[in-house]
C-alpha cells in the first residue's frame, strides 16, 4: 500500500468521522452521543476511531481548535495593519475586511460552526470564541483594534458587550441558514460596531461632514 493511499484514507475516515459528529450533534446533541453512535455513522470501527481520537471530547476539542487556530490566523495577518488604518482614518469602514474573513472563513465550516454553537452543541466553544472576539477587540497588546488604556467605559464592560453580540450575531446568522452572505453579514455588523446600535436601528443619524 504506497503513502499517499494510506494518507488519503487516513482523511477521509476522518472526515467521516467528524461528519458523524456533527449529524449526531443536530439530531440528539453533543452529550447525548457516544463512540459507538459516530462509528456507526461513519461506517468505521472503533479501532480506526481510536487511532486518531481518544474519546468524543478530544474529537470535539479538536475540531473546535482547528477553527480557532483558523481565526486566530486571520487576526495575526489583518489586524496589525488595521489597528494603524484606523488610526490614521476613524471614520472609514476599515474593519469591514477583517470582519469578512472572518465570515467567510466562518461560511467554509459552517456545518460544524452551527452544530458546535447551537443549543446541542458544547457550550465551552461559545465561551472561546466569545473569548476571542473580546480579545482581538480589546486589551494591552498591540496587536488588538482598541487599547483598553484608551476606553471611554470600564474596559471589562465594553469587552463582555463586544463578545456576547458579535457571538449572537454569528448564532443568528447560522441558525437562519446563512441567508445572508459573507460580505452581507460583514456589512451589517461593521455598521453596528463602527456606527452604533441606535444608528443601526435608525434611531440616531450620523453627524453631517
Amino acid at each position: 500500500m504506497s503513502g499517499n493511499t494510506t494518507d488519503l484514507r487516513v482523511v477521509r475516515s476522518k472526515q467521516a468521522i467528524r461528519d458523524a459528529l456533527v449529524e449526531l450533534i443536530e439530531e440528539k446533541g453533543f452529550e447525548a452521543v457516544t463512540v459507538k453512535d459516530i462509528t456507526t455513522r461513519a461506517r468505521i470501527n472503533r479501532g480506526t476511531f481510536y487511532d486518531h481520537y481518544q474519546d468524543k471530547y478530544d474529537l470535539m476539542a479538536k475540531c473546535e481548535e482547528e477553527i480557532m487556530v483558523g481565526m486566530s490566523n486571520i487576526a495575526k495577518e489583518i489586524i496589525p495593519s488595521l489597528r494603524t488604518e484606523l488610526q490614521q482614518s476613524p471614520s472609514r469602514l476599515a474593519i469591514y475586511p477583517f470582519v469578512a474573513a472572518i465570515f467567510a472563513f466562518m461560511n467554509g465550516h459552517s456545518r460544524f460552526m452551527r452544530a458546535a454553537l447551537g443549543p446541542k452543541g458544547d457550550m465551552s466553544f461559545q465561551i472561546r470564541i466569545r473569548a476571542f472576539m473580546q480579545e482581538t477587540m480589546l486589551g494591552k497588546s498591540p496587536d488588538v483594534l482598541i487599547n483598553e488604556e484608551e476606553c471611554l467605559v470600564p474596559a471589562k464592560y465594553f469587552a463582555t458587550y463586544v463578545g456576547s453580540a458579535h457571538l449572537g450575531v454569528i448564532q443568528q446568522w447560522l441558525e437562519s441558514g446563512r441567508q445572508e452572505s459573507p460580505e452581507e453579514m460583514a456589512r451589517i455588523l461593521t455598521t453596528i460596531l463602527v456606527h452604533g446600535p441606535l444608528y443601526a436601528a435608525g434611531l440616531k443619524k450620523l453627524p453631517q461632514s
